[in-house]
């Protein structure tokens, strides 16, 4: 597959719109009334809801989101790790995989990914746990199947293409979320927090905050290291990181709800399963170590 097919199909994927009943329906369980829905849905006009959507955010509705992203995360590296690409001279070479990297491979590159995979499955139990109360029963969040475009694992390009892709994203959204925990932090001082939202103490939230400003570092670290992969030059090209032109999580036109719609729909390409990649992880992952920030 060309690699700009795949391209032209990440830049539609960057301008998608969410199916925003569909995306509520779905995360059900976790609580997300239909008042929140109901707003987002009404007549109020486009820039009024940009305005108010990091306010509307609620804290069930920011972890949701988290928790699909990191379980996408999960299936895409896992799938990159057993897919026809990791036979690439830049990963395991021709004949290798995942455990066995051939002599002409890149064992080191391997691990990248292999650590990759882990640490996005960390991140998922971390926000399970914080919507759930456990980390266990994976089987019951809101998106079970992810999509992408064809050729994603076919091809280095295709891979580097889409976990580029993937991985601003979610840089931007982890940006976006210290500063609305911030902002809950304040609001949970004043008193103003009610439903799952009062669950948390405004030294929590702080603690929240920090504990997205660590993942953010790792997802950073995964950005750069697949820029290495593909040999670009520099790898670590941003001063600053960026949003990635997203507002806010959950509600409003520039979410990262948004920017992950496209992975949740058949229509962008073949469809991987998370039970899949959760049942392969032991066969492909690379631990590391580390626990989220205990205070401030």
């Amino acid at each position: 597959m060309k690699n700009s097919t795949v391209d032209s199909q990440i830049a539609t994927i960057a301008q998608a719109r969410l199916d925003r009943r569909k995306f509520f329906r779905q995360a059900g369980f976790f609580g997300l009334g239909a008042a929140a829905s109901s707003a987002l849905l009404s007549g109020t006009s486009a820039k009024a809801q940009q305005n108010a959507s990091q306010s509307m955010d609620t804290t069930a509705e920011m972890f949701t989101a988290f928790l699909i992203a990191e379980d996408l995360a999960t299936t895409f590296y896992y799938n990159g790790l057993i897919g026809a690409v990791v036979q690439d001279p830049n990963l395991a070479g021709p004949g290798g995989n995942v455990r066995h990297p051939s002599a002409s491979g890149n064992a080191g590159n391997v691990d990248y990914l292999g650590a990759a995979i882990y640490q996005e499955s960390q991140h998922a139990n971390f926000f399970r746990s914080k919507l759930t109360g456990s980390p266990m029963h994976p089987e019951k969040d809101p998106y079970q199947t992810f999509y992408f475009p064809t050729g994603t694992f076919d091809t280095l390009a295709n891979f580097l293409g889409i976990l580029d892709a993937l991985e601003n994203a979610f840089i931007g959204a982890y940006i976006i979320l210290i500063q609305e925990l911030s902002y809950k932090a304040a609001q949970a001082a004043s008193g103003t927090l009610t439903g799952f939202d009062a669950r948390f103490t405004s030294k929590q939230y702080q603690l929240l905050a920090s504990i997205a400003g660590s993942i953010l570092g790792t997802e950073a670290e995964h950005r750069v290291l697949g820029r290495v992969i593909g040999g670009t030059d520099p790898a670590n090209n941003f001063t600053f990181l960026q949003t990635d032109g997203l507002t806010s999580i959950y509600n409003g036109a520039s979410s990262a709800v948004v920017a992950l719609t496209p992975f949740l729909t058949p229509s962008t390409g073949p469809g991987y399963t998370l039970s899949d990649a959760l049942a392969g992880l032991p066969n492909v992952y690379k631990h590391t170590s580390g626990n989220p920030p205990a205070s401030m």
